[in-house]
């Protein structure tokens, strides 16, 4: 009995600690697992969290995107409609022919077809001509005969540039564009203020909204149009005094290479003339010649396009005067500059026997050269110098 009870006094002794350690083991077992749960929901959150940033950036990327496609959309939608009234003008042009061809239902040999389609083709060309005349004011028939002289009236600015009058307003102020990429205007009130030294601080400066490309821009009864620096052929209507985009209008076909060889940098050149806005640029489907477009400067509309043979190669600058397009050449490294292509658009040959008209006392080259229809003279850009080129004309 003694044995026994010894025996049983000792086994609470040992087996005391070994259940302490148990037990711990079991605790250090559970904040294990705790610990790695804890961890993978961590994980989880932090992939759940990454994933949301990831969404909202891929979210503002698509949308981005979205107005910017629904942005070009609007140019897309000027654009088609434009192209558009000129396939139906065609398709028009098209079915009056077939419409003839249908009509020739005799036994007449080829040549008297052919005899009969010339004349009705003579028919519609004189119709057309006729249109051309009302929608152009027929009593200007006067054509440029020499260039007398030259004032340079100050010498500001870049090479490039241009600066004009408004021909169809009754005021006096001068307008600077400086560069060839830029969206400030200077406005003088007169051609006095203009002289002065410091134009700066004499000029109003109009910022606009959309910087311009090129130095073919024109201001007209009070709006500047240009062409749109980034854009491959939009032109915006501008009004001066309200600071605001009036209009806009995309011109078919412009805008893929320069109007002039030796101005590269001016894709669209803008035009006034006694018949309003013009519009003249270079295609490559007419081997680099120039192409004039007649503008509604009310409605912003294309009212016709000629394609012309003056070439658009050794070019440095083009005006339009009374229906007439004058094409200013000259040599790359800068010379004389002269006027070596003619095109009247009423006219049937479109072509004069004229001598060469050279640009007086001066070696150079010009950014710019626009005609003043109110004043029967030449605002042109030449070499960072205001020039006035004062002209003679004659009857046609």
């Amino acid at each position: 009995m003694g044995v026994l009870q010894i025996q049983l006094l000792l086994v609470p002794f040992l087996t005391s600690p070994l259940g302490a350690a148990q037990y711990l083991m079991q605790d250090a077992a559970l904040m294990s697992y705790m610990d790695r749960r804890f961890l993978s929901l961590e994980k989880r959150l932090e992939k759940c969290n990454q994933d949301i940033l990831d969404y909202v950036d891929e979210f503002r990327d698509f949308s981005k995107m979205v107005r910017s496609r629904l942005a070009g959309l609007n140019s897309y939608k000027a654009e088609v409609k434009s192209e558009v009234q000129n396939l139906l003008t065609r398709i028009e042009r098209a079915q009056r022919d077939i419409d003839y061809f249908g009509s020739v239902t005799d036994s007449n040999p080829c040549v008297e077809v052919h005899e009969d389609l010339v004349k009705q083709q003579l028919l519609e060309e004189a119709e057309e001509k006729k249109k051309l005349k009302l929608m152009l004011n027929a009593s200007c028939d006067h054509m440029l005969a020499g260039i007398k002289s030259l004032k340079v009236v100050k010498k500001t600015g870049n090479k490039h540039g241009s600066w004009m009058k408004d021909p169809g307003k009754k005021h006096t102020k001068i307008y600077l564009l400086n560069g060839s990429v830029n969206n400030v205007v200077l406005e003088f009130a007169n051609i006095m203020t203009f002289m002065e030294n410091n134009q700066t601080l004499s000029a109003r400066r109009v910022t606009l909204p959309f910087p311009w490309e090129g130095t073919g821009h024109v201001i007209y009864q009070g709006f500047l149009f240009y062409h749109r620096y980034g854009s491959l052929n939009e032109i915006l209507k501008f009004n001066i005094q309200s600071r605001k985009v009036a209009d806009q209008m995309l011109l078919p076909g412009a805008g893929r290479i320069p109007a002039y060889q030796l101005s590269p940098h001016t894709k669209i050149d803008l035009a006034i003339d006694e018949q309003g806005l013009w519009a003249i640029h270079a295609e490559p489907e007419t081997g680099g010649n120039l192409v004039i477009t007649k503008i509604n400067h009310i409605t912003m509309a294309v009212e016709h396009t000629w394609d012309t043979p003056c070439s658009s190669k050794d070019a440095e600058a083009a005006f339009m005067a009374c229906n007439t397009l004058y094409v200013v050449h000259n040599s790359p490294s800068g010379g004389t500059s002269r006027i070596r292509c003619v095109y009247d658009v009423l006219d049937s040959v479109n072509t004069y026997e004229i001598p060469a008209l050279h640009f007086p006392k001066r070696q150079g080259s010009h950014s710019t050269i626009h005609y003043n229809p109110k004043e029967k003279q030449l605002f042109a850009w030449g070499d960072g110098s205001q020039i006035i080129y004062k002209l003679h004309t004659q009857q046609k």
